[in-house]
């Protein structure tokens, strides 16, 4: 990837964690897969609701987090199993008042997959090519 590329991928991402940061900070739940994702979320600066999927059935979840929050984001890895859980859980999600929001996971993906995978590596690379424009 070439500087100009980089700076592009650093600008989107940026963006990206800033559209994750209004929306919690406006009372959108965030649901991850496990804690070591919800850490990461929180070195990027999220301070609200994190919701962790793992150990929990789908279903039970989606109502659950239905009950308390309007917006949900789901932000699972982008793996085929983080894809599965995505789909379902926003397939749950569908028969609720609650809105599911999908885009922010579809633009993590698109611009990450061939960098990282999940969620938890996420704050340790924006640090990365954080550092590398310093």
């Amino acid at each position: 990837m070439n500087e100009r590329e980089e700076r592009r991928l650093l600008e989107n991402l940026e963006k990206l964690i800033d559209m994750l940061l209004i929306a919690s900070e406006s009372g959108a739940a965030i649901i991850v897969e496990g804690k070591r994702d919800s850490q990461a979320l929180r070195e990027l600066g999220v301070k609200g609701s994190i919701i962790m999927a793992a150990r929990r059935p789908a279903l039970d979840l989606a109502e659950s987090v239905a009950k308390d929050f309007d917006e949900i984001i789901i932000l699972t890895d982008w793996d085929r199993e983080g894809d599965e859980l995505a789909l379902k859980i926003e397939g749950y999600l569908r028969y609720t008042k609650a809105h599911a929001d999908l885009e922010i996971r579809r633009m993590f993906k698109r611009y990450l997959r061939k960098e990282i995978k999940d969620v938890e590596s996420l704050s340790r690379y924006m640090e990365q090519i954080r550092d590398s424009k310093d």
